[in-house]
């Protein structure tokens, strides 16, 4: 019998979740809200790389008519997603350089960036 690791990356999804939502509750504390948001970050791509070493995700996204269209959407919101976190630690370090040229979209890509990961969660529940 093998071991299913789908709850335990859900559990850590849910926590990685948790922490962006702390992160923004925080922004105004500079020092505390990079920390946070770099922490969950580089916890969510160290989940995809599990997810990706236990189930071969990424070759599901090369199968897109095998998939179900959750499926499909799922995958596409984590990429997304994915790309977004990389921009955001790129952008904050910007930032966090005095650089404040671009903090306005900072500020609505890190939304846009949350809220795809909050859809990205709620769509893991429905898809194996």
């Amino acid at each position: 019998m093998e071991f299913d690791y789908r709850l335990i990356f859900k559990i850590e999804s849910f926590i990685i979740l948790s922490l962006f939502f702390y992160g923004l509750s925080i922004r105004k504390q500079k020092l505390k809200h990079i920390k946070v948001m770099v922490s969950a970050i580089v916890w969510d791509i160290l989940l995809v790389l599990q997810i990706e070493l236990s189930r071969s995700a990424i070759k599901q996204t090369f199968n897109p008519n095998k998939n179900s269209t959750l499926l499909n959407i799922h995958i596409s919101i984590a990429v997304t997603t994915l790309f977004l976190h990389f921009f955001m630690l790129y952008s904050g370090n910007k930032l966090r350089k005095g650089n404040l040229k671009n903090k306005s979209l900072h500020v609505k890509l890190g939304l846009l960036d949350v809220f795809l990961r909050t859809l990205n969660f709620a769509t893991s529940l429905f898809v194996n």
